[in-house]
């Protein structure tokens, strides 16, 4: 033990600064952003289920994978702030991923300051920073991502049936996160190229058996939900047919490989992939089975997504980024020779646009260099929350003077940004009640015009660009409004909705 500690006391000291930097850095201004559609929905879904034990499957009714809202009732049910509570979670796996990295890429390596390396990148990283901050599952699908990875490698060394046991746990927690995990499960058997001996092969597809069935077990608990068909049928809404590459076999991945390189640059950012270019190239010929099973598990599931994805974002490429990491990490194995000034090099580049990047995401998000499509969503367009949590906030205060009196508030839409972005700031309210009242509004909702005339506070909320009537036709007072980014010129939303949208807060007067 006492050898043990004084080869690692440095290294380990060292990991674990990286580790409290990694999560600070994920906790300063947590909620400087406002909420986003899809974490209003999680966080809502999350507050249900916490209150009726009979919803604890809720999430499948829109073909989504429950385990991230089962954790997440945990925080919510103790936090006064939903969104906190939703991105702390996130925060929390940006962490275990760390560790994680951390060990995949020394036991691949056997490098202390290449590990050490790699969380460091995790922890800086544009791309892993910003979703380890947001309250969606894909932070929480890449922590079980990495882990896979490490026990399959484990596993295909050992033989151990042990491994193989936990391997299936951690899989089938994948399963029941979202369910590009199916890559996880289908990669698993590529780490074969490492058994020692051609005897070893039924073996290892007796232990890679053994963790499927875990895994399937696990995946089937979903079962004592009434909607886990939709897990299939929503599926159908986000992946093209397979069939479809016999007729447009190059549509739309030449579009979608550019963008994937984009992202890349603006956040993985470019230094990571130079990085990464380096670290394969010095150690290919030494170890060239793990370069390869990294390759693949980076390569196969971003040619497959960008082949058959409907809807290419960018979080639907974090889950496979990690290799690029390890990768990246192993050009620090051997800081010499021709390779040493432009690895050197390559960090620095890395560290100054992530710093600038990280900078401007920690203190006026709208200022950091996100790509045109994140930037429409975050902060252009009706997924962006800016001005909801005002909104409540006004409306608690309302309560406040007068709990006993009825409130009630109408918006835009059925689920989403709105109602749910709002709904989850004052669901502990019983006296307010939130209405969705769908889209395209040219008139005061039916529900709202009655609550009014019974005598209750009426307020409304919608987007500028869904309201098709001008509102002075209408007998509602604005209270305030809450502007967006300006839209940038050229896209098809400015040129649809005009240069700019906000969000409107009315209260209906009669």
């Amino acid at each position: 033990m006492q050898k043990f500690w004084n080869e690692w006391k440095w290294w380990i000291l060292a990991g674990f600064a990286v580790l409290i930097l990694g999560l600070i850095l994920r906790l300063i201004n947590l909620t400087i952003l406002p909420v986003f559609a899809d974490e209003a929905i999680y966080i809502r879904w999350s507050q249900i289920m916490s209150s009726e034990p009979t919803l604890r499957f809720l999430p499948l009714s829109d073909g989504k994978q429950p385990l991230f809202m089962w954790i997440l009732m945990f925080f919510v049910k103790r936090m006064s702030d939903p969104l906190f509570a939703g991105r702390l979670l996130s925060a929390f796996s940006g962490v275990v991923s760390m560790i994680g990295i951390f060990f995949l890429t020394y036991y691949i390596f056997k490098s202390k300051l290449s590990a050490l390396i790699v969380s460091l990148l995790w922890a800086l990283s544009p791309l892993t920073l910003f979703f380890d901050r947001m309250a969606l599952v894909d932070s929480l699908l890449t922590c079980l991502g990495i882990w896979t990875l490490l026990l399959s490698l484990i596993l295909a060394s050992s033989l151990r049936l042990d491994m193989a046991m936990i391997l299936g746990f951690v899989l089938g927690l994948a399963s029941l996160t979202k369910s590009p995990a199916l890559f996880f499960a289908v990669l698993i058997p590529a780490a074969i190229i490492l058994l020692k001996k051609p005897k070893d092969v039924f073996k290892y597809a007796g232990l890679i058996l053994v963790a499927y069935l875990i895994a399937f077990g696990m995946y089937n608990i979903q079962r004592l939900g009434p909607n886990f068909g939709q897990l299939t049928v929503r599926t159908k809404d986000y992946v093209f047919p397979l069939s479809r590459i016999l007729v447009y076999p190059t549509d739309p991945i030449r579009y979608n490989l550019p963008t994937t390189a984009s992202w890349l640059y603006a956040m993985g950012p470019i230094g990571l992939v130079l990085l990464a270019l380096i670290g394969t190239a010095l150690n290919f010929k030494k170890y060239r089975k793990y370069v390869l099973i990294l390759g693949v598990w980076f390569l196969a599931p971003l040619l497959f997504e960008s082949e058959f994805t409907k809807s290419f974002t960018l979080r639907y490429i974090l889950f496979l980024t990690p290799p690029l990491y390890v990768l990246a990490a192993s050009a620090f194995t051997s800081l010499s020779g021709k390779w040493k000034y432009l690895t050197i090099f390559s960090l620095i580049i890395f560290a100054v646009q992530s710093g600038i990047f990280d900078y401007h995401l920690l203190t006026n998000p709208q200022k950091a260099n996100f790509p045109q499509r994140e930037r429409m969503g975050y902060f252009q367009e009706w997924t962006s929350g800016i001005g909801i949590k005002e909104t409540a906030d006004y409306i608690r205060a309302k309560h406040n003077e007068d709990p006993s009196k009825r409130i009630i508030v109408g918006t835009e839409g059925y689920f989403g940004t709105l109602p749910d972005g709002f709904t989850m700031y004052i669901q502990d309210l019983p006296n307010i009640v939130v209405v969705g009242t769908g889209l395209g509004i040219n008139k005061i909702p039916d529900q709202l015009v009655e609550s009014k005339l019974a005598g209750n506070l009426t307020y409304f909320i919608i987007n500028k660009s869904r309201l098709i009537i001008n509102p002075a036709k209408l007998n509602i007072s604005l209270i305030k409004s809450y502007k967006k980014e300006p839209r940038t010129p050229g896209t098809m939303e400015y040129s649809a909705s005009g240069p700019q949208d906000e969000l409107l807060f009315y209260e209906v007067i009669k």
